[in-house]
């Protein structure tokens, strides 16, 4: 069983961060659509609403029928302003999950970096060995030769 060193360590370790950013941010991102739907819908709604007192008042509308459009308009009002603040909210939201998957994401590419720095070392080194013990066969070789 080999051990890992602490460069493959923290290697796996932002990996993990930065796939868990990930999936927050997608989190984030469904949240914010829910709320930009559920804020289409009730737009759509007080819009419809708002066509037919239109229509109910061209058509002749009694003063309490009038009052009673007005008064669920206006709880429509407050219920689309509370449903756009929540969706503002949203978008915050997913901002700041954006910002720390790319600030978790950064550290992973860092360190991926580094690693392969380190292989690269590896490889050169080994490389060098490799020809250094070539050499070393091919002058034995000449040298029993003369």
């Amino acid at each position: 069983m080999t051990t890992k060193n602490a460069i493959d360590i923290l290697t796996d370790l932002t990996t993990r961060q930065s796939e868990a950013a990930a999936k927050r941010l997608g989190q984030a991102n469904q949240q914010q659509d829910q709320a930009k739907q559920q804020l289409n819908l009730l737009m759509d709604y007080r819009k419809s609403y708002a066509d037919q007192l239109q229509t109910q008042m061209s058509q002749g509308l009694a003063v309490s029928g009038y009052c009673n459009f007005y008064q669920f308009l206006a709880n429509l009002d407050k219920a689309v302003a509370q449903q756009n603040q929540a969706w503002q909210t949203s978008l915050q939201f997913v901002e700041r999950e954006r910002v720390n998957w790319q600030l978790s994401e950064r550290k992973r590419l860092s360190f991926n970096t580094l690693t392969q720095r380190a292989q690269n070392v590896m490889l050169r080194e080994e490389i060098s060995r490799d020809q250094k013990q070539t050499d070393e066969h091919a002058t034995r070789k000449y040298s029993i030769k003369t």
